[in-house]
């Protein structure tokens, strides 16, 4: 199986984007990027540890969850999670960070790049109440990069068509965490009843 290793033979498969596609690509948020985060609910936030090992994560609120402090300067809450907090770590190592903002229903994204800062301030946390909860922490993004990308792969996954859907698959942590002997069999039960149980009271 042959390998691609240069930018050459990449280009000579992929081709060459349009003089026109690069002027897409802007170094602030505009009124369309600012708008489009205005309703959305949803982004997948990239990191990178010390080491180069990439996470992603998603993100998600009522819609509208991130700030735009102005045309360079994004913040996202945090909120309760699983604690492992991959990504946080990776900002303190690497604050280098990338996200995809989705709209259900909307086939566009937009990509943001930019450098983070975490923040702990009482105040600020507040201001991103939710559900009667502050924040945690919020991530300030400095905006390096900032642009739609276009709709073919929803259109080719049919990803907002619920006609497509397949059958909801139900996960399973007690059996994720018991493979690698982290939880008896006899436990998974219970522990799945515990983790449901958190999505309706611990959001």
């Amino acid at each position: 199986m042959a390998a691609v290793d240069n930018v050459a033979r990449l280009r000579a498969i992929m081709g060459e984007p349009s003089a026109q596609v690069a002027c897409k690509i802007h170094q602030r948020l505009n009124r369309r990027a600012r708008d489009f985060i205005a309703r959305s609910p949803m982004l997948f936030l990239a990191t990178v540890d010390a080491a180069g090992e990439p996470t992603v994560s998603p993100k998600g609120d009522e819609p509208g969850f991130v700030r735009v402090v102005d045309d360079h300067t994004l913040q996202l809450p945090e909120r309760k999670g699983n604690k492992l907090v991959f990504s946080l770590q990776n900002i303190l190592a690497n604050p280098r960070v990338a996200l995809i903002f989705l709209v259900p229903g909307t086939g566009e994204t937009l990509r943001v790049s930019g450098t983070a800062t975490l923040l702990d301030d009482a105040g600020l946390c507040a201001s991103f109440a939710a559900r009667d909860k502050p924040a945690l922490l919020v991530t300030q993004i400095a905006v390096h990069q900032c642009y739609f990308h276009c709709a073919k792969a929803f259109l080719r996954s049919g990803v907002w068509k619920p006609d497509t859907w397949s059958e909801e698959m139900q996960v399973s942590f007690g059996k994720e965490i018991a493979e690698r002997g982290g939880l008896a069999e006899a436990d998974i039960e219970a522990f799945d009843r515990a983790v449901h149980g958190r999505y309706q009271t611990d959001l």
